[in-house]
């Protein structure tokens, strides 16, 4: 499903749009990850509230797939068998969401985007990365980003499988940015030579998305 076909007329896109337009929820406020955990203009909470495109795919466990292409030595082509039979990691790290909320120390398990990428092995000249989905979602990212330390292609949270309606079988989690760039439903990595605009990026948000420096929307 390409950004065209993805239903762009649901309450929460619309919402986003215009909060886009007029800039809503920034504060102005600058903060810093070492001085301060929590962003500016975020608020905690204690569960995790599901956002997406108004469609939640269903993904069979024997027909899913993740490919890798692009700029790489090797492209993957990974099973459900063949993505578990990878090096499993658990990490903790904290979510934060464009919509102001953050949730604290969640817990998850699959397989760190740096083993990933030791597979497929980037070219040189690989420096960002586009994420689709099963629903037709994409977000952009840089590479180097994509393999920061804590970040995880993760099938479980909090110790059970990750449910349908927080991405599951399998999303992204990229926690020094906003939560957007972490794709649900992940179904294809593609690495680029050059940045290029995902679906929410195409519809006023930043192109980086840094919850600190308040990169909620864009800056054109």
């Amino acid at each position: 499903m390409s950004d065209e076909q993805i239903p762009q007329d649901s309450k929460l896109t619309t919402s986003k749009r215009r909060w886009a337009a007029e800039g809503k929820f920034l504060t102005g406020r600058v903060s810093r990850p070492e001085a301060e955990r929590l962003p500016p203009g975020q608020h905690l909470v204690k569960n995790w509230p599901v956002l997406d495109l108004g469609q939640q795919p269903v993904i069979a466990i024997d027909s899913w797939k993740l490919e890798v292409r692009g700029l790489v030595e090797t492209e993957l082509d990974l099973n459900w068998a063949a993505f578990h039979a990878l090096e499993q990691s658990s990490m903790v790290s904290d979510i934060h969401c464009v919509t102001t909320w953050s949730r604290y120390d969640n817990k998850w398990r699959g397989v760190a985007t740096r083993d990933l990428l030791d597979l497929a092995m980037p070219k040189a000249e690989a420096s960002y990365v586009m994420l689709t989905s099963y629903d037709g979602y994409t977000t952009n990212l840089p590479l180097s980003d994509f393999a920061a330390e804590d970040a995880i292609l993760a099938t479980a949270w909090e110790g059970l499988p990750l449910t349908r309606d927080h991405g599951g079988p399998m999303r992204l989690v990229v926690p020094h940015l906003y939560f957007w760039k972490s794709a649900k439903w992940l179904r294809r990595i593609d690495l680029m030579p050059s940045d290029k605009a995902g679906f929410w990026e195409k519809n006023g948000y930043h192109m980086y998305g840094d919850p600190w420096r308040e990169q909620r929307y864009s800056e054109d």
